[in-house]
């Protein structure tokens, strides 16, 4: 077994279609079904994917005390310098800001770090959310391909976009590095398949309320899927249930929203756009989803 880093070992495990390799990051299990019997080929296909998922990861993970979005996070109000990927991110997350009438924010870190969804987590005290609702509005972010300007207080959350991204990221370099080869890749169930397979893969959608079994299979050629939902990130308070997914306009979680939405489309970051966007629908999910004609499941 070797490491793309010393905390992250990676996998590959040999099956009657090609390999199957695994790894960690983003908080989430990550695999690549490689429809190769070359076990060389497969290891360099998996040692790429886990480098560039890990790179996304260590540059736009809230979670990482002094990384790149860190040092966004604390300029303090002032201008700073920006590359492109972070310019593309930042346009992506206007138009999904846009699209949504404002519920897809990422400017919405500072209410993410009142609600805690773990095992001991507690009701916020309604004046914390009402504070951290004040940093809250992306209309108020600067920004132009050079530089950004953060207003003091307010944080950027990437993670409704940073996951379907690197899937995305991931699918392009492997796709263009191993143009006949198909390979699915498969990060925490949000999922790009670059290059099209004679045989389907099949692909489970998870039972809201039997975790870890799927309720219904997909049969993937080509394309990506991504799945936005509340199975495995709540908390129940006084025998109310709150999902993760949080309303910029309330500062609450999004009431009547589904257990799990699952998109199918172009790439991973358009699925998971319309996915998270349904979830923010609430009881409008389907609706919402239905108008924009795409393939779509939702449990509630």
């Amino acid at each position: 077994m070797s490491s793309f880093s010393p905390s992250t070992p990676y996998r590959l495990l040999r099956r009657d279609w090609g390999f199957l390799g695994e790894f960690r990051a983003m908080a989430s299990p990550c695999e690549l079904l490689i429809a190769s019997h070359d076990e060389s080929t497969a290891y360099d296909m998996l040692d790429m994917a886990a480098r560039e998922a890990y790179r996304i990861e260590q540059k736009y993970s809230r979670f990482i005390e002094g990384n790149y979005l860190w040092q966004l996070n604390h300029a303090q109000g002032k201008s700073v310098a920006i590359d492109e990927e972070t310019w593309q991110l930042l346009s992506f997350a206007k138009q999904c800001f846009v699209l949504s009438n404002g519920l897809f924010d990422i400017s919405a870190c500072p209410l993410m770090q009142v609600w805690r969804f773990t095992q001991d987590a507690i009701l916020p005290a309604k004046v914390d959310i009402d504070a951290a609702r004040a940093l809250v509005g992306f209309e108020r972010l600067e920004f132009n391909s050079r530089e950004l300007k953060i207003p003091a207080g307010m944080q950027l959350d990437f993670g409704g976009i940073a996951k379907e991204y690197a899937v995305d990221s991931v699918a392009y370099e492997l796709a263009e590095s191993y143009p006949k080869i198909s390979v699915l890749v498969n990060f925490g169930g949000d999922i790009a398949c670059p290059v099209a397979h004679s045989v389907p893969w099949q692909v489970g959608i998870e039972d809201p309320n039997r975790l870890d079994h799927a309720a219904k299979v997909l049969a993937i050629t080509q394309g990506a899927l991504a799945t936005s939902g509340d199975t495995r990130r709540f908390i129940e308070v006084d025998g109310r249930r709150y999902g993760h997914i949080v309303d910029p306009r309330t500062g609450y979680p999004v009431s009547r929203a589904p257990r799990s939405v699952t998109v199918l489309g172009p790439n991973c970051v358009t699925a998971g756009m319309l996915a998270t966007m349904a979830m923010l629908q609430g009881e409008q999910a389907e609706a919402f989803l239905t108008e924009q004609s795409v393939q779509f499941s939702i449990f509630r």
